[in-house]
Order: C-alpha cells, then sequence, then structure tokens
C-alpha cells in the first residue's frame, strides 16, 4: 500500500487523520529540519528481528528517546536481536529504509510482526506522527485509532514504556 493507499485506507475508516508532505527524510536528525505541526509526536521505528529470522518486531517510539536493545530484549526474553535488512524490511512490510511506519503492518499479510508502541503517544495531545508507507511526508492520527488499526489488522500490539 503506497501513501496514497494509506490516505485512502484512513478516509474510508473515518478516522481524523493529517498529513504534512515534507522532503524525504530518512532519519531523525534529517526530520528535525522540517517544520511539523506535532513536534511533540514524532515517532521513532525501529524493526528488528531475531537470531533466527524468524521473529520480527516494530518499535514505535517518541522521536527524541534512545532505545536501549539490549534491556528491551532482557525485558521480553526474547532470543538475541539486530535490526532487520533492507531486504527483510521489503519482503515483510513492503518498505524501504527510511520509511519505517507502524502503518506499514498494512502491507503484512501475515501479521508476522509484533508492534510495540511507546505509552508516552497515549499523553495529550494523544497523537502520533507516522511515515504513510513513504518518507516523503508525516501523517498524523490519534493515538487510539493506530492502535485499533493495528490490532484490527491482526498484529498483535503491545503498550510499553520505553
Amino acid at each position: 500500500m503506497d501513501k496514497h493507499g494509506v490516505y485512502d485506507f484512513l478516509s474510508r475508516l473515518g478516522v481524523w487523520f493529517e498529513v504534512t508532505e515534507h522532503t524525504a527524510v530518512y532519519n531523525m536528525a534529517e526530520l528535525a529540519n522540517v517544520p511539523i505541526p506535532y513536534p511533540e509526536a514524532d515517532a521513532k521505528n525501529l524493526f528488528i528481528r531475531d537470531d533466527k529470522k524468524q521473529n520480527y518486531y516494530l518499535l514505535t517510539v517518541r522521536g527524541d528517546k534512545h532505545v536501549d536493545l539490549k534491556a528491551f530484549r532482557r525485558a521480553h526474553g526474547l532470543r538475541p536481536i539486530s535490526f532487520a535488512s533492507a531486504e527483510e524490511l521489503a519482503a515483510v512490510l513492503g518498505l524501504y529504509p527510511g520509511a519505517v511506519t507502524p502503518l506499514g503492518v498494512l502491507n503484512d499479510a501475515q501479521a508476522r510482526v509484533k508492534v510495540f508502541l511507546d505509552s508516552d503517544f497515549f499523553t495529550a495531545p494523544g497523537l502520533v506522527g507516522a511515515h504513510p508507507n513513504d518518507n516523503t511526508a508525516t501523517v498524523w492520527l490519534r493515538t487510539e485509532d493506530l492502535a485499533a488499526i493495528i490490532r484490527e489488522h491482526g498484529n498483535e500490539l503491545e503498550i510499553e514504556k520505553f
């Protein structure tokens, strides 16, 4: 699903969303140069996998946070983890580096990816900014709507304090 497909999908669901079009950004440092309406709601996304390449995880956290992957692994009793490759990202979520987003689960036909969503997104203003499967825009939507979309798609979702 490309970004226009994401917009159509969200419109069909009847959820509120707002779009900020911008130049392509590949990391949080580049996003810092883009004027965005809700900087407290921007998201950083980490797509990781276990050492057997059998389990995939998407960690979506507020953009200003650091994620300790070793602590995350220990807290969840996971096998050794590392970042998934660009090839795995394309195969599992249909995305490319720089466009990782929780909306990528819409391309996860087998609902293989377990999503961990930062609980801080549920505090005021209750919004999250995510790429619409393309890094030339950010879609702002209510965090509760995003959580519902992920669950309804069939992906496991865990709300996590990072």
